[in-house]
């Protein structure tokens, strides 16, 4: 399986030949290169919650691709309501678990907020706020959207074996560098991937500090530029 960073905490995998994006906002995002603004393949789309800095930019991208879009139940809802084809929205909750194409897709727990901004509706609850297990070929992903810190990553890893983990560091909205150090050790995976950082002046502008307190932990991490790739394995 290729990851592929693009800026924030959008990630796009592909397993041959199929593409699966996680919190895609690429239009609009100022560390998306540009050659990654508009993908020319996505199969599906699963959104961790309905920030704009998440998912303010599903609406356009799975126009333009035809992706299926995988959310939580309220914000699968909004989405249709947003334009989405009812048929291209597979809603879901915590802890539930569906094949959708090629990919496996697990909703998690996240501890944070949850809304959507609606061009003409204005700002709408959204459920509650996920993180994700994607596996494709046996090979499984955690990507923990935004959240704190909490106990239960430590199953998370137990339980799916991941081959990485992508985590939150940027603090204020989410854990910072120190905290995700901890998930980082707690979860296990074989090397963990920082994201939602350096995005805004508000967030923890370097990876340097979550890198060293993996390295205290004895955790391998790995910063991505964006656009830079990964080749991940069992």
């Amino acid at each position: 399986m290729k990851a592929t960073y693009a800026g924030h905490s959008a990630v796009l995998f592909e397993h041959e030949g199929s593409v699966c994006a996680v919190d895609p906002w690429l239009e609009g995002n100022p560390l998306c290169p540009d050659g990654m603004v508009t993908p020319e393949r996505l199969d599906v789309i699963v959104v961790t919650h309905g920030h704009g800095d998440h998912a303010g930019d599903v609406v356009r991208l799975q126009q333009a691709t035809g992706a299926v879009v995988v959310a939580v139940f309220e914000l699968g809802d909004i989405l249709r309501e947003e334009g989405i084809p009812g048929d291209k929205v597979i809603d879901m909750g915590k802890g539930g678990t569906q094949q959708v194409g090629e990919w496996s897709v697990t909703l998690t727990h996240a501890i944070h907020s949850n809304s959507y901004d609606s061009p003409s509706r204005g700002r709408l609850y959204a459920g509650e706020a996920c993180g994700v297990v994607l596996t494709n070929g046996g090979i499984a992903i955690y990507h923990a959207g935004d959240t704190a810190l909490f106990e239960e990553m430590a199953w998370i890893g137990s339980r799916y074996q991941p081959a990485a983990a992508f985590l939150p560091i940027g603090d204020r909205y989410t854990m910072g560098p120190e905290d995700a150090a901890e998930a980082a050790r707690r979860i296990g995976a074989p090397v963990t991937i920082p994201i939602h950082y350096r995005t805004f002046p508000v967030l923890t502008h370097s990876a340097r500090g979550f890198l060293s307190a993996c390295a205290s932990h004895g955790v391998v991490a790995q910063e991505l530029a964006p656009g830079e790739a990964l080749a991940l394995d069992r």
